[in-house]
């Protein structure tokens, strides 16, 4: 598309094409099935002092969107040496992947219902009374995003991503009601069928644990983290430390996080990248800019951190492309995308043979982080001998970030990611985490 961009002012116009689509059931009833779709516009001009907003979902009207926001601006002549402004880059690409048979905007409800009719047929035991509820459920979200800059950046890209979720309420030891299941995750429908043992493994895992879990002992152990909670560790309690918005008015935050420092164990590398296809796939920034692959750590010395074009220009550094927004009525801010820590050299067997008296981490339900972080774990492990044994109880996994990243003593070479979904100044957002198997000399358990 073509605009007549006001002289003197930065503008940039973001364009968005949206469809999504979801159908569930509880047992055998049906829930909801919907589809919705929209397209709308941000309109955004800066003239170095203020930025000056406005959306519509006429896209014929963006150009008169355009010559109102031009009247409430100041023009100035200097605008494209304003350190934002130098911020954006000009790049021009198209890259759709999505379109075509690929496209989830392609399916009909009857492709949504058969999905996750074959799902149920697969994967409910009607056999096992400890379950009590089924839900299933599947959800697409499909976006076309287009960006054009009084720079001369002029983008076109695409992203889509589909989610089977088969969840179960099991009846447990104490009357206590456990839940366990699985979400497949995939970018087009070919890679969202036949994951049916996927979905069994943890069915089953957890119907074992709902019966035969005992309260975990309170204290300090020895841990293993599975890959999946090595990955929330590492995005809740390092990545968004390393969003560098949340620097900019907090000096003893940039004080502690400086470049070249030793904050983990050398065993330790950590990665932000939007190229490969997992969850946070984003080639390009909702501000125009290439993402960058970033080593936020890297063997253990903090090598990098996370920008938008304003965050760069504060603290005097490169933009790395991680300006997101939620949507196109959004406005863009500093996001991980595939953050992740870098496999190592140890087998992970060999990792829980090292474990005299510990706990293995199996999954979680929510994790936060800070100074001080808190994993609420889903199902645990005690670990004697080098070998896993009961299944055990846990409200909490604990621990300081900092002592924590120093206290892993080993890495393993099982890299998983993970997808799921970030929010931040109410903003959600698709992310991927990952990471492999680690051991972690101490974290407090309650």
């Amino acid at each position: 598309m073509k605009f007549k961009f006001p002289k003197d002012l930065y503008t940039d116009v973001r364009i968005e094409d949206q469809k999504n689509a979801s159908y569930g059931m509880q047992d055998d009833e049906v829930l909801y099935n919907s589809e919705a779709s929209e397209k709308g516009a941000m309109i955004r001009i800066f003239d170095g002092k203020m930025w000056y907003t406005a959306e519509t979902n006429d896209i014929d009207k963006i150009q008169n969107k355009i010559d109102e926001l031009a009247k409430l601006a100041t023009p100035n002549p200097e605008i494209l040496k304003n350190p934002v402004v130098k911020n954006f880059s000009v790049n021009k690409a198209e890259i759709l992947k999505f379109n075509g048979k690929n496209s989830f905007r392609n399916l009909t409800k009857d492709d949504r219902e058969n999905l996750v009719n074959y799902y149920r047929k697969k994967c409910i035991d009607k056999s096992i009374t400890d379950i009590k509820v089924t839900y299933a459920t599947f959800f697409y979200r499909n976006v076309i995003k287009e960006l054009y800059t009084s720079k001369g950046t002029e983008l076109i890209q695409d992203v889509q991503r589909g989610c089977v979720n088969i969840w179960f309420q099991i009846s447990g030891k104490d009357n206590i009601t456990y839940g366990g299941g699985e979400q497949l995750w995939g970018f087009d429908l070919k890679s969202l069928k036949g994951r049916e043992q996927e979905i069994i493994e943890k069915r089953d895992r957890a119907v074992d644990f709902a019966r035969n879990n005992v309260a975990v002992e309170p204290g300090d152990y020895v841990c293993v983290l599975s890959p999946s909670v090595t990955s929330v560790f590492t995005h809740e309690s390092f990545g968004h430390k390393s969003e560098a918005d949340f620097m900019l008015n907090d000096k003893t935050l940039r004080d502690e996080w400086t470049m070249g420092k030793l904050v983990a164990n050398t065993k330790v590398s950590i990665v932000d990248e939007g190229d490969s296809m997992h969850h946070g796939y984003c080639p390009y920034d909702d501000e125009g800019n290439k993402k960058k692959k970033v080593y936020l750590i890297k063997d253990g010395i903090l090598s990098g951190r996370l920008h938008d074009a304003k965050s760069a220009a504060i603290l005097g550094e490169e933009p790395t492309g991680n300006a997101r927004a939620q949507d196109y009525n959004c406005t863009p801010m500093v996001r991980m995308t595939n953050t992740y820590m870098l496999a190592g050299p140890d087998k992970p067997e060999d990792i829980i043979k090292g474990v005299k008296d510990g706990i293995y981490v199996y999954d979680w339900n929510y994790g936060t982080g800070n100074s001080t972080f808190t994993i609420q774990p889903q199902k645990c492990y005690r670990i004697r001998d080098g070998k896993l044994c009961e299944p055990l109880r846990v409200n909490v996994v604990t621990g300081n970030v900092f002592q924590t990243l120093f206290d892993i003593d080993a890495v393993g070479d099982d890299l998983q990611f993970f997808s799921g979904t970030c929010g931040k100044n109410g903003q959600s957002l698709p992310t991927a985490t990952g990471g492999p198997t680690i051991r972690v000399k101490k974290l407090t358990i309650n």
